[in-house]
């Protein structure tokens, strides 16, 4: 096509060069030759067509290939989409199969889980956090962990520390008697990404180990305690002998002014011993005293056994008896009865009732005042409160502190209260055998007091 619009354009250009290219077409009396005209025109149209339908026919055939090769390339194009598309879609299946299985895994943990990243925003949260703070997924994802969850003990200070240091690290709180969480700060490989805060509730773990050793302690002092009356009782019972014996030589010897005196004496021994009879039996119940199960009990018959107890095993030579103290009992009527450990509370009342009757024995009393004791049992919405409560020498600010202290005391100042008088275990009876509460308030105008609470289920 290129080459005939070539020719024809130096045809064109050719005229001015040529004297006449018509000429052929003219008689010699200069008529044109219309046939011979028609003939040649015909010629070169035909000519043309046939030029024009060979490049029509090679640009066909060159499309054709084009073509095919364009169809080629699609289906190739095609086949390759389809396969990477297959292979898009098995692995975001995969992927949303192990998300979804890392999201069952993370729901499905006994714990509290908790990931922030570096601006310390919560970037996970599962199931057990949902229960425990009440807040979905939802309403947490993005914010602050402090602003979402107000609760946690964990400070600022103590995550900005794992995310700088990089380790591990374990944290326990424990609230005595009611909870005890273990909670695992640790970050992420990748730093930049976060850290991850786990907290468990290892509370019945920690009260059954406490437990386990409760009961290795209980039972070891329920043997020392044991072989301790044992051996008490073997020179008790010599003394027993010995007095009766001296008491009947002393009856039937002659002598004198001297002998009521040394009747006295013998009597005051005996008194002694039996006081230490008494010790020794108590110490048997002592030993005997915890069970593995509580039961149901009526709490003013224990404390009546414990003022009976009392008042065989606390005497003074030189001072008070407390058979001789005034004993106020107001019990209220009607009173349920409460689960315990009956022998317990026996001995929590009894180590009451002892350190009433030192403090009483360490005042001076005259005709206008008496030595009391006053005692209050009564019911208040669901629990049974108990008041002890004297008259003897008060306690200081100091003593009040120290008074419900185990003989280890956990800091570094020095007890302004002597070890036996303390009440650490029947301050642990009440806590934590029984599950309820103890105080004391102590002053010179109204005494000392001694407040128990012990739920009724």
């Amino acid at each position: 096509m290129r080459q005939l619009l070539l020719f024809c354009a130096l045809a064109l250009t050719s005229v001015s060069a040529s004297a006449d290219i018509f000429a052929i077409f003219r008689e010699p009396d200069g008529s044109t030759k219309w046939q011979y005209v028609a003939n040649t025109s015909a010629g070169i149209l035909i000519i043309t067509l046939v030029i024009v339908l060979v490049f029509l026919i090679r640009a066909h055939r060159r499309a054709m290939r084009w073509n095919s090769a364009l169809t080629d390339i699609k289906a190739n194009l095609e086949q390759r989409v389809a396969q990477r598309t297959a292979v898009l879609q098995q692995t975001t299946e995969q992927l949303q199969e192990r998300e979804a299985y890392i999201g069952s895994i993370v729901n499905s943990m006994p714990v509290m889980l908790i990931g922030l990243n570096q601006q310390l925003q919560i970037t996970q949260w599962n199931k057990k956090a949902e229960e425990i703070t009440g807040r979905p997924l939802q309403d947490v994802i993005g914010k602050n962990l402090w602003e979402a969850y107000s609760a946690i003990t964990l400070t600022v200070e103590q995550v900005k520390a794992v995310l700088a240091s990089g380790e591990t690290t374990n944290l326990n709180h424990t609230q005595r008697g009611q909870y005890t969480f273990d909670i695992t700060l640790y970050p992420l490989d990748n730093q930049n990404t976060g850290i991850v805060i786990l907290i468990s509730d290892v509370t019945k773990l920690v009260s059954a180990e406490n437990k386990l050793a409760e009961r290795d302690k209980v039972s070891a002092m329920g043997e020392l305690a044991s072989a301790m009356a044992y051996d008490i009782s073997l020179p008790i019972n010599t003394i027993f002998a010995r007095v009766s014996s001296a008491r009947q030589e002393i009856e039937n010897a002659e002598l004198g002014n001297v002998k009521e005196f040394l009747l006295q004496e013998v009597e005051t021994v005996r008194l002694s011993a039996q006081q230490a009879t008494a010790i020794a039996h108590n110490l048997l119940d002592l030993a005997s005293s915890h069970r593995d199960s509580k039961q149901s009990a009526d709490v003013p018959p224990i404390m009546d056994r414990a003022i009976e107890l009392a008042s065989d095993l606390f005497t003074d030579v030189n001072g008070l008896t407390f058979k001789y103290i005034n004993i106020r009992r107001n019990y209220a009527s009607d009173l349920p009865q409460i689960p315990c450990f009956p022998t317990e509370l026996e001995q929590v009342f009894v180590r009451l009732m002892r350190n009433a009757f030192y403090a009483l024995n360490a005042k001076t009393w005259d005709e206008h005042s008496k030595p009391w004791i006053n005692i209050e049992i009564g019911k208040f919405y669901d629990s049974l409160w108990i008041k002890l409560e004297h008259n003897g020498k008060s306690l200081t600010d100091e003593e009040q502190l120290d008074i419900f202290q185990p003989f280890f005391s956990l800091t570094d100042r020095n007890s302004s209260f002597p070890v036996e008088h303390r009440l650490s275990y029947s301050y642990f009876i009440i806590t934590n055998h029984h599950r309820g509460e103890m105080a004391v308030t102590s002053d010179d105008e109204h005494g000392t007091c001694f407040n128990i609470q012990l739920a009724l289920s």
